[in-house]
């Protein structure tokens, strides 16, 4: 398989910079959404790149790094869980990626954005199903928005500690609903995504 497949398709018709975007976040109970877009130089070399779902924590760690360093340019972008209450989730995010866009230091000119919605973005692109398994630009991104938005969910655990954030994430697991029930709604949840818990 070709990891610029795509990156190179649209280059052949005249881009120059191509982004790829993923999120984060989109299905937790608490925290922010996370979309990071990346531009990499055609055949860069990430060894052990894929689909950050596919990659342990430590992997995803280590690529990290790699990707900010070689990148031709990056960015991140958020919505809160106030946004998210506001917009609903699927604005929200779009939010987050137009964000990850504006933050690039080298404006592109053609987007990649995983999944089959295509968000309001200042430049033409288009959407690809499962993109971060088929595109190298979109995997990276699906990695710094992963790790970026993992890492404030660990600050969020030690400010709430009895929430256990540093190991659901936020997701909706029986632990978190069970701390929900004990300790109440904090600022950090989602109250659109609460509704049926009967919390007010």
């Amino acid at each position: 398989m070709d990891w610029y497949a795509y990156e190179k398709q649209a280059i052949s018709q005249g881009c120059r910079a191509v982004c790829g975007i993923d999120e984060a976040g989109r299905g937790p109970l608490a925290g922010p959404v996370c979309a990071a877009a990346v531009i990499l130089p055609v055949d860069c070399e990430l060894p052990g790149l894929d689909d950050s779902k596919k990659l342990t924590e430590k992997k995803r760690e280590l690529l990290f790094p790699l990707i900010t360093q070689k990148a031709l340019a990056y960015g991140i972008g958020w919505a809160d869980e106030e946004e998210i209450d506001r917009l609903n989730i699927l604005r929200a995010t779009f939010q987050a990626m137009a964000r990850a866009v504006e933050a690039l230091k080298l404006p592109p000119d053609w987007a990649m954005v995983d999944g089959n919605r295509m968000p309001p973005l200042p430049i033409p692109g288009e959407t690809i199903v499962k993109g971060d398994a088929k595109s190298a630009s979109i995997a990276a991104a699906s990695i710094l928005a992963k790790v970026s938005r993992d890492r404030v969910l660990c600050q969020m655990d030690a400010q709430y500690p009895q929430y256990g954030f540093a190991k659901h994430k936020g997701y909706g697991t029986k632990a978190h609903y069970e701390a929900i029930k004990a300790y109440g709604v904090l600022p950090v949840h989602r109250k659109s995504f609460l509704k049926n818990l009967g919390e007010k």
